[in-house]
């Protein structure tokens, strides 16, 4: 767990911090399912997946064409030749029109592949500035992280931004990949690019002087020459994520909780969600309901498939990418940002007020004051609402570096508990109570969605400001 942002974005600050677990709002959508998405087609005749190995989510990072996409594609070449993965272009990743057209990534990417050790769902995260939020939305459901760096270029704004917000939103390890070694001639230009990104990772309170930072050139691993530093260094690279990247605790106890990143039916089978699995698990047969975007009240319905990268689930648990068939809903039933849980898990509310700390400049926060009825719009795990802030009637405006208790209203009812959050840097956020406002009375609206049990996010925006907020 980890605190998260509030961009200036005039000013390119971040402004607020709260800690948190969780997806983000993903703004690239497709009516069909893209190839990224873990779950494609739910024919009877696929493969069954076993559970042999722990299950782990990690990400490439880093700043634009420093080269995350070829890694991805590098990785599953590499693995493929050892019989551990299912070789993907690089073109399959970046599939979609506008991706082709740029060059660049623009959503999230999924790929699997499996070491000696464990299996890897593996997310690409755009680097692109544009397209930091879709950034937020993959590196939320890591793991455990791959910084790409290129060795010509060194750290750029967004490797800046990307080991910040991988600090804030919960990436609890990376392991960093200088790219395109075999483009410097000077040995000595790469130990002073490894020396800066080390004190990079240092200011953003990752321990900088023990993450292991790999050599090597994807390209070259993708093409099939220079084995040093192509096969062997992406082998390597692998070897190190399986060491310093813990297994991380899964919360199975706990009631399922799924957001919906995506929705698309299948012909003759009915309609599929897909996501990572917050917590608990899922099992073919079970009921769920799926909350909100609807003004009628959480959907009932009943799973009838469970599925990861093609291949069928016995059971679905914390940490899965999965698709989810459910009976009895069609297409324009189910919208991406609505959650899949356990009946009766989670009620709904409109207003809650929480303590604050608000980031000063010098810890990548805000540096101008903000005032009541301020409407930013929050970003609740993978869908949005527009809220108001509230301050005492004491207080008239709050500084970069103040404290202060507020109340937010939501324009959507949103389900939510009464926490205390305290991060491991230097903010906290406490929710201290919230009136008894239920979803049949609050006007759902398109593209509204939630805060969570147990561990919460939000990211607020605005023309001037986008806010992530998370509390538990």
């Amino acid at each position: 767990m980890a605190s998260i942002a509030f961009r200036n974005h005039s000013s390119n600050h971040l402004l607020f911090s709260f800690r948190f677990i969780s997806a983000f709002y993903h703004s690239f959508s497709s009516s069909n399912a893209p190839p990224s998405l873990p779950l494609v087609s739910l024919h009877r005749s696929m493969a069954t997946f076993t559970r042999t190995k722990p299950h782990l989510n990690v990400g490439t990072i880093g700043h634009v064409d420093h080269g995350k996409t070829t890694l991805t594609a590098a990785i599953t070449k590499v693995l493929a030749d050892e019989g551990k993965a299912k070789a993907i272009a690089f073109e399959e990743i970046d599939k979609a029109p506008e991706e082709k057209k740029r060059g660049i990534t623009i959503a999230t990417a999924h790929v699997e592949y499996e070491t000696a050790k464990r299996h890897y769902a593996h997310v690409d995260c755009p680097g692109h500035a544009d397209y930091v939020k879709n950034m937020i939305t993959g590196a939320a459901q890591m793991d455990g992280g791959i910084l790409v760096v290129s060795a010509p270029d060194g750290p750029m704004p967004q490797t800046k931004e990307h080991i910040l917000l991988a600090r804030q939103v919960g990436v609890p390890s990376l392991v960093c990949f200088l790219n395109k070694v075999d483009a410097v001639d000077d040995p000595e230009l790469l130990e002073l690019v490894e020396m800066e990104l080390r004190e990079l990772l240092n200011f953003y309170k990752f321990p900088g002087d023990e993450i292991p930072i790999v050599r090597g050139s994807a390209l070259s691993a993708l093409q099939g020459t220079n084995e040093e530093l192509g096969k062997k260094a992406i082998l390597k690279l692998m070897d190190a994520v399986d060491e310093y990247i813990t297994d991380p605790v899964r919360q199975l106890d706990k009631p399922f909780l799924m957001p919906v990143e995506d929705v698309f039916s299948i012909q003759g089978r009915g309609t599929v969600v897909t996501g990572r699995v917050e917590q608990g698990t899922i099992k073919v047969g079970e009921e769920v309901e799926v909350l909100g975007l609807t003004q009628g009240g959480p959907l009932k319905t009943t799973v009838t498939g469970v599925e990861m990268f093609k291949k069928i689930l016995d059971h679905g648990q914390a940490g899965d990418n999965v698709g989810l068939l459910l009976r009895g809903l069609k297409r324009d039933d189910v919208q991406r940002g609505m959650v899949v849980t356990k009946p009766g898990a989670l009620k709904t509310y409109k207003k809650f007020e929480a303590e604050i700390y608000v980031l000063s400049k010098d810890e990548g926060g805000r540096h101008t004051a903000f005032f009541s009825n301020y409407m930013p719009q929050f970003y609740l795990r993978t869908a949005d609402v527009t809220g108001k802030v509230q301050l005492p009637e004491n207080v008239k405006m709050v500084m970069p570096g103040d404290n202060v208790t507020a109340t937010f209203e939501l324009m959507s009812a949103v389900p939510l508990e009464t926490g205390k959050v305290e991060s491991h840097m230097w903010y906290r956020m406490e929710i201290t109570n919230y009136p008894h406002l239920s979803a049949n009375q609050m006007p759902w609206q398109n593209g509204n969605f939630l805060l969570w049990q147990n561990v919460k996010a939000i990211k607020i925006r605005n023309r001037t400001y986008r806010l992530l907020l998370n509390f538990e």
